[in-house]
């Protein structure tokens, strides 16, 4: 009988999701929640979840949410980060970035 194998692809720009393995426990919840199947779960009982193709990620979210444990860190394309302008003075931020400030309306971004 022929064996499949899980291979990451390794050749990608792009790194969409990243997957802490100090806190992963291996549930591989988030690799049933992916709509894309960029997550899936690894044939190895309790290790973490393999990222087969990142750049076919929609960057939707749903792996971060169905982790537990918040192993699972979403890496948002420079295009897709989100921007706000404070009105008194007119300073451009990224949510989540060095130069935000501490307190903001705005909720950062899933995985951020």
């Amino acid at each position: 009988m022929n064996k499949a194998y899980l291979v990451p692809n390794p050749i990608a720009p792009c790194q969409s999701v990243s997957i802490d393995p100090d806190k992963c426990v291996g549930c591989n919840r988030c690799a049933g929640q992916c709509r894309t199947q960029t997550v899936m779960p690894n044939p190895e009982k309790g290790k973490p979840p393999i990222v087969i193709y990142p750049d076919e990620c929609w960057f939707c979210g749903c792996c971060v949410e169905a982790c537990g444990n918040g192993a699972i860190k979403l890496h948002y394309p420079i295009n897709q980060r989100i921007f706000f302008k404070r009105k008194e003075t007119g300073e451009i931020f990224r949510i989540g970035g060095p130069d935000s400030p501490p307190q903001s309306y705005f909720k950062p971004p899933v995985g951020q």
